[in-house]
């Protein structure tokens, strides 16, 4: 197993970087900046230049990974075309690469709440639609995915348990980005993850349950 992962710079990417170093599974990070990556990422993972709107770039750059944990998201700012081209075009040119390559697995992390328009994220941009249709190119795709959809990403880590749910049935909650890279990295190893969506958030009074259990205790879609 051999993992690639755009948006390894990000926030949540480098967590997910890590949780797959500690797990020793190779990594090749996709970068669009060598020296910020050399900075934020540990140092046995592989550095490779691409950027996801330039498919030519991402046939090479994908190599011979085998699973993809695509952790990419526009940043807020004030271009309105940043969540069409980043969150659905970048995203739409990935699952193309990665099905040109055979890729064995592809981990989305989404966002809770995608499937309401009016939800008060889409007056960015309509940054939840974006990343709902790219939800949908996956889907459509052929290749095993699991979609990820975390609630409100939180920086600081808490020991309260992981609520997983099926597609639409979380629509408010946190989640720490540690937890997001747990459970991102854990779906390429779990059978029970292989293409289903599965929302997450953390709640104080959950009942504790292994990342298995709750795979499997997620539907289909």
């Amino acid at each position: 197993m051999k993992a690639f992962i755009p948006g390894a710079t990000g926030q949540t990417g480098r967590l997910i970087v890590q949780e797959l170093v500690r797990r020793d599974i190779p990594v090749k990070a996709l970068v669009r900046n060598l020296e910020t990556a050399r900075v934020v990422l540990p140092p046995e993972v592989e550095l490779v230049m691409g950027d996801i709107l330039n498919p030519s770039s991402l046939d090479s750059a994908m190599g011979d990974n085998t699973v993809v944990i695509c952790a990419t998201g526009a940043r807020p700012n004030f271009d309105f075309t940043g969540p069409y081209k980043v969150d659905y075009l970048g995203t739409k040119n990935l699952v193309d690469a990665a099905k040109k390559k055979g890729i064995e697995h592809f981990v989305l992390v989404s966002s809770l709440c995608v499937s309401r328009f009016f939800h008060p994220l889409n007056l960015f941009w309509l940054v939840l639609f974006w990343k709902k249709q790219a939800e949908e190119y996956i889907k459509k795709s052929g290749l095993n995915y699991t979609i990820v959809r975390p609630g409100g990403l939180k920086n600081d880590d808490n020991q309260f348990p992981i609520v997983m749910e099926s597609a639409d049935r979380l629509f408010d909650g946190s989640i720490p980005r540690t937890k997001v890279a747990q459970v991102s990295v854990e779906a390429i190893f779990q059978p029970a993850a292989c293409n289903k969506i599965v929302e997450i958030v953390t709640q104080a009074e959950a009942t504790e349950k292994s990342l298995a259990e709750l795979f499997i205790s997620v539907s289909s879609h």
